[in-house]
């Protein structure tokens, strides 16, 4: 499709307003029809490891909050019946807060951006900022926070994400694509004097992590024959009731397959390191009970390097936006990554396995500062909230037309009040799923364990 110039952008997606308008982004009427969310979980079990699924259930009972990161299959049916421009981007497809973080760019500097990309898929730009409000509201009600806070939290989320949009839509394109937000900018900013030292303390924390003399001890036994990843059942484990020597064949020729979708450059570097161990890592809430496997590197010199190779699967949005282009389901989540974060990393890349599941690869704990959303309170959710919708709205800059969302969206707070305003709509629809979640697994109906069972 020809791109719009500037000026032509911003009207067209002013004239947007006529058939959608801004206020109209308040509504979330539940259809009678509407899914079961029971069935939609049940469903999305379906093909994930057996033991795993009740670690699943198990986070996803924690809290509503905790339940929503786990539930973006719901959240993708409930988007699909909402109104929207027919302007499209590049989306997360699971854009909850968590799902941001600093990380290393392979210059080693330390950036904000969106981290988790497992759902990503061209979708209409609004369903990632009103999945990115509703999990600032239940983050708010988790914390304790007050309610109008937490609606003031959704707004000013928004509210970032458009200002953002408009600078974009003012830049020139190559300017949109080399942005990026430094750590150390978004620290210098924070006017909070308690939050400053402590964001400015995990952020030198994470780039002094040594991956030879703090990670590897951690991760890897060193008493046997050879360097062998540690065992911390039920979260890093190797023993498998069934098969285990097919599974790690399977894996072991996935990860030779995975050198294929590497530029030569970085086959070069990958060359330099041989298989040692590998293992089966739970990961995050949605993602528990995929396949996601640890994998241990060593060079000549036993130098280590942790790729972490985990399963893809279609995204949730392919039902609602259409099938995805690219064939490999890690293909998908890599081209996304490339698509979205303004640096990505080295070793990012895809592969398959002879049974039929589909990977991609990345590199674990590379200068990685996660931050503790559940002890915020107002100040750091408010900081946090800003940094979110900004990232965002430069997510779907690269990859949309920023003139044209940002015509539409235009300089009033419109937008930003009613997307608010059906945060916390939809924040209730969630606590009552939640509640049926939770009794049916009182009622024995859904197996759980907690992580808290060991």
């Amino acid at each position: 499709m020809p791109r719009r110039s500037r000026s032509d952008g911003m009207a067209f997606g002013k004239a947007l307003r006529k058939h959608c308008p801004r206020s109209c982004h308040a509504l979330w009427d539940t259809p009678a029809e509407r899914p079961d969310p029971l069935h939609i979980i049940a469903e999305s079990n379906v093909g994930r490891l057996p033991d795993l699924i009740p670690i699943r259930h198990g986070r996803m009972l924690a809290s509503p909050f905790t339940f929503f990161r786990g539930t973006a299959a719901i959240m993708a049916a409930d988007l699909a019946g909402t109104p929207t421009t027919g302007l499209r981007v590049q989306c997360c497809g699971d854009a909850h807060l968590g799902n941001f973080r600093c990380f290393a760019t392979p210059e080693r500097r330390i950036i904000f951006d969106i981290h988790d990309l497992d759902e990503t898929l061209p979708a209409p730009w609004e369903w990632d900022v009103k999945r990115l409000a509703v999990s600032f509201v239940l983050a708010c009600r988790d914390n304790g926070l007050s309610e109008q806070f937490a609606r003031e939290s959704a707004l000013a989320c928004v509210r970032s994400y458009r200002r953002r949009m408009a600078e974009f839509s003012s830049m020139r394109t190559l300017e949109v694509w080399y942005a990026r937000f430094e750590a150390e900018e978004l620290v210098a900013s924070i006017e909070d004097p308690n939050m400053h030292k402590l964001t400015l303390k995990g952020l030198a924390k994470a780039k002094n992590v040594c991956l030879v003399e703090e990670v590897f001890p951690k991760l890897v036994d060193t008493t046997g024959d050879a360097p062998k990843i540690k065992d911390d059942p039920p979260y890093i484990y190797h023993h498998l009731p069934h098969e285990e020597d097919l599974f790690y064949k399977a894996i072991a020729e996935a990860l030779i397959a995975y050198r294929a979708s590497l530029p030569d450059e970085r086959r070069v570097l990958l060359d330099r390191f041989r298989v040692q161990d590998l293992a089966i890592k739970v990961v995050g809430v949605g993602s528990v009970g995929t396949v996601c496997c640890l994998a241990l590197f060593l060079s000549v010199d036993n130098e280590p390097l942790f790729l972490q190779v985990k399963e893809a699967r279609p995204s949730v949005l392919e039902p609602f936006a259409g099938k995805s282009a690219y064939a490999n389901c890690g293909e998908r989540v890599v081209q996304g990554h490339r698509l979205m974060q303004s640096a990505s990393d080295i070793f990012l890349g895809w592969t398959h396995s002879l049974t039929g599941r589909h990977y991609y690869v990345r590199q674990l704990r590379d200068m990685k500062m996660k931050f503790p959303i559940e002890k915020f309170k107002s100040v750091e959710m408010n900081y946090f909230a800003r940094w979110c919708g900004a990232t965002l709205a430069r997510a779907h800059a690269r990859s949309g037309s920023p003139a044209e969302i940002a015509g539409y969206l235009g300089k009033a707070d419109t937008f930003d009040r009613a997307v608010a305003a059906s945060a916390v709509v939809y924040a209730d629809r969630v606590e009552r799923d939640y509640e049926r979640f939770a009794k049916a697994a009182r009622d024995g109906k859904i197996e759980v364990r907690l992580d808290s069972d060991g």
